[in-house]
This record gives structure tokens, sequence and C-alpha cells, in this order.
């Protein structure tokens, strides 16, 4: 066995020097790194800041959507510019149905007798001279007819075949309903200023049909059951569809305001609080914010927000209003 030399205290101080020198370098290196690869990193990050497209690109499309042309004629939505209009002053009110006075006629018996034939119904149609009835005057003991006065639909028949018919009864009335008055019951404030010669329009409860004519005249009375003052207006009535004592809804015009540019209330909805139209730019629809002024009961005047010209839509806005919804909601994933 070999004996080992001995290691002197100095060689040892040597050796363990040189290992901390080495540690220590080792070190430096490690730490550059690190800052290094902290300084990419922090590169890198502004570098996706700076994407092109990222936050610019949400913000660009809030509010908007695009729907090609033939998606939107198929979901029914329409276009149209923006302009010139005019704001109505309007009042809606309800009315009865009558016939005009003078174009009824009441047929009665001249001579007392028993009623042999009746030649007409209620609600046939009759002609001025038509024969109505043929009675057995017990006077003259001969029999006479009963012709109409004037052309019009038979309204009530008071009598029947076989029974005796009095001087002067009443045995029907006929009335001329090609044109009927339209009683309007005015109530409280409106009726200081609806006056006679303001358009009216008159619209039919069982279909919704319309009219449009003129107030004629407001009468002086008041009527006694509902404390109204009545308003009244002509209308024809060609189809024979307008039926008197029928109830009718109308609207009447008492002053009009011109605005530069009004829009349909179908353009109108509300996005986050705010009263938007959608404007179209070829495939592409935007919420644009407006302020409003005067209305009536089909459009609105903008004062703010909108130029004349500009297309909006004016029927499906909802659906515009939910496929932005849509899109905004695809961004936020």
């Amino acid at each position: 066995m070999k004996a080992s030399l001995p290691i002197s205290p100095m060689f040892r101080a040597t050796v363990l020097a040189l290992l901390l020198v080495g540690l220590v370098a080792c070190g430096g290196r490690s730490g550059a790194n690190d800052a290094t690869a902290a300084q990419d990193g922090n590169a890198h990050a502004d570098d996706g800041d700076d994407e092109p497209g990222h936050d610019d690109h949400d913000d660009h499309d809030a509010g908007q959507t695009t729907i090609p042309a033939a998606q939107a004629h198929a979901a029914g939505i329409v276009s149209a510019a923006a302009g010139p209009g005019t704001i109505a002053d309007e009042h809606e009110v309800q009315g009865l149905l009558a016939p005009i006075d003078g174009r009824t006629a009441q047929v009665t018996a001249r001579f007392p007798g028993p009623i042999r034939a009746l030649r007409a119904d209620v609600g046939d149609a009759v002609r001025a001279g038509q024969p109505l009835a043929a009675i057995d005057s017990n006077l003259s003991l001969t029999t006479y007819t009963i012709a109409a006065p004037i052309s019009g639909v038979v309204l009530s028949r008071q009598a029947q075949v076989g029974g005796v018919a009095g001087e002067g009864q009443l045995l029907f009335e006929i009335g001329d309903l090609s044109r009927l008055w339209v009683d309007l019951h005015i109530f409280g404030s409106d009726t200081q200023h609806i006056t006679a010669g303001v358009p009216v329009t008159i619209t039919r409860m069982t279909d919704g049909a319309s009219q449009a004519t003129t107030l004629e005249r407001v009468l002086p009375g008041t009527a006694t059951a509902s404390q109204s003052t009545v308003a009244r207006a002509t209308i024809g009535n060609d189809d024979g569809l307008w039926r008197p004592g029928a109830a009718v809804r109308a609207r009447i015009v008492v002053a009009s305001t011109p605005a530069e540019v009004v829009v349909p209330l179908a353009a109108l909805q509300d996005m986050e609080g705010r009263e938007v139209v959608f404007v179209r730019e070829g495939d592409t629809y935007r919420a644009r914010p407006v302020t409003l002024g005067a209305r009536d009961a089909t459009q609105v005047a903008v004062t703010q927000g909108l130029r004349a010209g500009e297309q909006v839509v004016v029927e499906q806005s909802y659906t515009v209003k939910a496929d932005i919804g849509k899109a905004g909601a695809g961004h936020e994933h």
C-alpha cells in the first residue's frame, strides 16, 4: 500500500477559491439569461397589444352586423331613405254610424184593410216605385199597392201577410245607405280645438278598412248619456259594409308640423337604454343613436344623429337588432 502525500493548507485554500469563482460566474450567467427572457416576454406581450385587428376590431364591430342582400330580403328587412315629412297633431276618438236625415222614408198604409201580399223584407235593396205590399181597402173594397218612395235598403218591416193594416200604420222603413253620418264623441279639452274642416280618417272595426273624409260640423249640444260633444262627418258606403249603428274608430288631425328628417316608428329600437335606428351601407347595418322630436301615430321626427337621404331599416328592424346582439356575443367569446 502506497502512503498518501500530505496536502498543504495553502493548496486547499487555492482550490476552494477557484470553486467559488466558478459558482459566481455560473450564477451571473443564469441571472442574465433570466433577465433576457423576461425582456423577451415583455417584448412579445407588447407585440400582442399591437397585433392588427384585435381590440380595434372589436371596437369597430360593436353595434353593427353584415347581412347579405338575399338574406335580408328573405327576412323581410326593408330599408328606405330618411327624409322630410309632416308630424300630425292627432286625436283618437270613437263614434257611431247613422243614416243621414232626409235619406230615410217610412212606408205606411193609406187605407185600412187586410194585407194580401208583402214583396220585400229587411235587408232587401229596393228602387223608387217598386211595389212593396198589396192591401185590400175596407173603404173601396178594392186592392191597392204600396210602392217604395225612395231607392235604398229595407231597414224594418212592421207587417205580416194576413194581418190587418190600420190607416197610416207603419209598414216599412227604407234608408238610402249609400252615404252615412259618422257621429264622433269628443271629450274634455279636445272640444276646444277640434273644429269643422279638419281631416279625419274613419276605420271600420270589423276588418280595419279605412276611409278619409273631412269633419263637417261640431254639433252645438252635448250628448246626454256620454256628456260628450258630437262632431259629425260623412262617408261613402259603396260596398254596403258600413252599417248604421256600428261603432268605428277615428283619427282627427288638428294640425300638422313639418320636419326635416322623419322615420317610421317601426324603425326605432332600444339598445342599452338608447333609442337607435339601423343605417344600411351596402350589406352592413350599423346602430345609430338618435335624438327624437315630435311624433304621431306612425312616424317621428329625428332632430340629431341622422341625415336626410341615409338608408334606414323601416321594416323588421328588430331582426337587425337581434343579429347585432348575436354578433356581439360571438366577439365576447
